[in-house]
């Protein structure tokens, strides 16, 4: 079953988070991962969200998803979307 890993955030340092894009996109070489959405302008319908950040990543199951966040390539680099955002992520299973 395809497992999405979603973020929601504020930007706290712009410069600093397209130094984390870069150097996040190589950590999913030899992952199956495919990104739905990237956006810095998401626009609120309901509710309070963290921010106008939004991301979703598709994987084909909740086990691929955590072979790339958790890998040694992906934490070396995710202290820097730490420090650059304010918000949250979950992982949510697809129909």
């Amino acid at each position: 079953m395809s497992t999405y890993f979603i973020v929601n955030a504020s930007i706290t340092d712009a410069e600093l988070l397209v130094e984390y894009g870069k150097a996040a996109r190589p950590t999913m070489a030899g992952h199956t991962v495919k990104p739905i959405i990237v956006t810095n302008n998401a626009e609120t319908l309901e509710g309070t969200p963290a921010g106008n950040r939004v991301v979703v990543l598709e994987f084909p199951d909740r086990a691929a998803l955590m072979g790339w966040y958790e890998s040694p390539a992906y934490q070396a680099v995710i202290g820097k979307r730490f420090a650059s955002t304010q918000g949250f992520a979950v992982i949510a299973e697809g129909l």
